[in-house]
């Protein structure tokens, strides 16, 4: 068995928004700062390092998890989708047009955790209403919006995808 001593290190390879990346991490480093400090992705955010606020929510293979209670070496070898990946080429995907069109943004610090909470509920929820659009962002802290612009934003974005869909 191998001994995990205070300094060890481990390599931790994953699949980064569609591309291979690898860094290290001692056994205890927790995804999100594996995710910004090893790996550049700094569109995670981390504000409460208890799982609370929901700013750093990333997808592990395709599930949104909280990467500040996800150690990176659970990621090894496993797909880790971020905020950074739901803008291919640079251009704004559709959640991220209607956050924009709706003022669902302020100071920015909770969007990335919502978009990517948002994002991967919208996918198995085709016809979301109010009442549980506001019961998912219920695990989100946003102190600038009112969540107002949000759950419109939410609610444009699942009427226009299933109108793509018929």
């Amino acid at each position: 068995m191998k001994q995990i001593g205070r300094d060890s290190r481990e390599r931790v390879g994953l699949t980064l928004n569609g591309r291979e990346a690898t860094g290290w991490a001692e056994p205890r480093m927790l995804l999100s700062d594996f995710l910004r400090h090893e790996l550049g992705a700094t569109g995670t955010h981390v504000g409460c390092e208890h799982g609370v606020c929901g700013a750093c929510t990333v997808r592990l293979d395709g599930a949104p998890v909280r990467s500040c209670l996800t150690l990176a070496v659970q990621a090894d070898g496993r797909r880790v989708d971020t905020v950074e990946g739901l803008a291919p080429a640079g251009a704004l995907n559709d959640l991220q047009k209607a956050f924009r069109r709706h003022h669902a943004l302020q100071c920015g610090f909770c969007t990335a955790g919502i978009l990517m909470s948002l994002d991967a509920w919208l996918e198995g929820r085709p016809t979301p209403d109010e009442t549980e659009v506001r019961a998912l962002l219920s695990g989100h802290l946003c102190r600038c919006t009112g969540y107002s612009g949000i759950v419109a934003a939410a609610l444009e974005v699942a009427e226009a995808r299933r109108s793509e869909d018929d």
